[in-house]
């Protein structure tokens, strides 16, 4: 069977199916590589903060201490550093929530020991990855 020129042309015009198939699965798998760094590298940077809000934590509560010569009750919590009957230890109306957007635990063991930890991600005790407690005994975490 002999073709027409004008047949040849028509095909020569456009994509095939399989070509554009191809070109879309090329950035479907581009997209999930870079989707895939880019949560990496916020779950990196939320364990940064999380480590450096409970630094400045533990930098007021030292100043706390000094001023009323032991650290807040576990009932008093961080809250203690922003309404007490002397002065604010941080430069805030409320105590920030951590990078998950949930509150900071602190118990206070006795009147020398404090604890304050951010459960991570999952918000939950526990946990590896950006999913791990961050905790003043061990700003690094666990991971």
């Amino acid at each position: 069977m002999k073709r027409t020129a004008q047949q040849t042309e028509r095909r020569d015009e456009g994509f095939t199916l399989v070509e554009l198939m191809v070109v879309i699965s090329i950035i479907a798998i581009l997209a999930t590589i870079v989707t895939v760094q880019v949560l990496g590298v916020r779950d990196d940077a939320n364990v940064t903060a999380a480590q450096a809000q409970i630094a400045t934590f533990k930098t007021a509560l030292t100043s706390y201490n000094l001023a009323f010569g032991r650290f807040p009750t576990a009932a008093e919590g961080l809250d203690a550093l922003i309404r007490n009957e002397k002065r604010a230890f941080l430069d805030a109306d409320q105590i920030p929530s951590d990078p998950w957007n949930k509150p900071y635990a602190y118990t206070s063991e006795g009147p020398r020991q404090f604890r304050i930890i951010s459960y991570g991600g999952d918000g939950q005790p526990g946990g590896s990855g950006p999913d791990a407690d961050i905790s003043s005994d061990n700003l690094k975490g666990k991971r």
